[in-house]
């Protein structure tokens, strides 16, 4: 691996006990049509490996390439190693078309060298603005598709885990309850979406420890959640007007999360993916500092972790 360009801002992150990667959607990179700029790749993984950071989600479709051998290749010059993807798929809908792409997509990511999809129930519209409720018979075929895609995961040797996701099938408290109680797939516990879809996190991590495939972590505005919540403000407005903010400056308690996720026994990935949106002809200067400051946090809580050998 390459060595950090710069070694002692990154000092910290050599104790902690945790495992910690970025995703490019902290740099603004989404599949939604008319999000913002999307920074090259080459920018955003030069980024991530001047801070440090030595794994990576692979954001969008097609925003690295496809090609695993090429994928690897690309992420072996900036020293990140790949851990897998997110995969919304219409899981209430057409089931063999949801697990064909399924299929292909867990292919990919295995000859990548990745370990785990991360799967969301899309709605089948663009974006995560509006959705509609799901019928018994559609959630029925929801539960029923998911875990259709966690067998094909599986047989690439890739965990997967469940995304509750605003603007999905799986958002509100009581879709990830009915959800836990339904399936046998385990959780993406992204604080910022169950937050902002009426989930406490930490209590969710509490309840839940055996149930924790994969964390993202995002610090949030409490009072601009609540306005997504109560649908007075579109999820990609609310992201445009600062719901995300560095760890440790937000409304979630992340060193909590942390510290209950750690003591129920996760080891997995703490993914640090603060969605954001970019303006015409931005830079990567100001979701670097974001990052840099959310890793500070982060790697106090993990040498907090090491002193007292939890």
């Amino acid at each position: 691996m390459t060595e950090p360009l710069h070694p002692l801002r990154i000092t910290p992150l050599r104790i902690t006990p945790l495992r910690i990667a970025a995703a490019p959607i902290s740099w603004g990179v989404c599949e939604v049509p008319g999000w913002g700029h999307v920074l090259e790749p080459d920018i955003v993984l030069a980024e991530m490996a001047d801070l440090g950071i030595t794994a990576t989600e692979f954001g969008p479709p097609g925003y690295l390439p496809d090609d695993p051998v090429e994928l690897r290749k690309t992420l072996n010059t900036y020293g990140i190693a790949p851990i897998g993807g997110f995969l919304a798929l219409a899981l209430h809908r057409e089931p063999d078309r949801a697990a064909a792409a399924a299929r292909a997509a867990a292919e990919r990511f295995a000859a990548a060298g990745a370990e785990i999809l991360v799967l969301a129930a899309a709605t089948g519209q663009d974006g995560y603005d509006t959705r509609t409720p799901l019928g018994d018979r559609e959630w029925r075929t929801l539960i029923d598709t998911a875990a259709a895609v966690g067998e094909i995961a599986a047989a690439q040797g890739l965990r997967v885990a469940l995304h509750p996701h605003v603007g999905t099938h799986v958002e509100t408290a009581a879709e990830v309850d009915r959800f836990l109680a339904d399936s046998e797939l385990d959780l993406c516990v992204d604080t910022g979406h169950l937050l902002i879809g009426g989930t406490d996190p930490v209590d969710l991590v509490r309840r839940h420890a055996d149930r924790l495939g994969h964390i993202h972590l995002k610090d949030v505005r409490a009072a601009v959640a609540a306005e997504v919540r109560s649908g007075s403000i579109e999820y990609s407005e609310a992201v445009r007007q600062g719901l995300y903010v560095p760890l440790g400056t937000g409304d979630v308690d992340i060193a909590a999360l942390v510290h209950a996720a750690y003591a129920g026994g996760y080891r997995g990935w703490y993914v640090i993916e603060q969605d954001t949106a970019l303006g015409p002809g931005a830079t990567a200067e100001g979701p670097t500092d974001d990052a840099r400051q959310s890793l500070r946090h982060l790697a106090e809580i993990g040498a907090g972790l090491a002193s007292a050998r939890i």
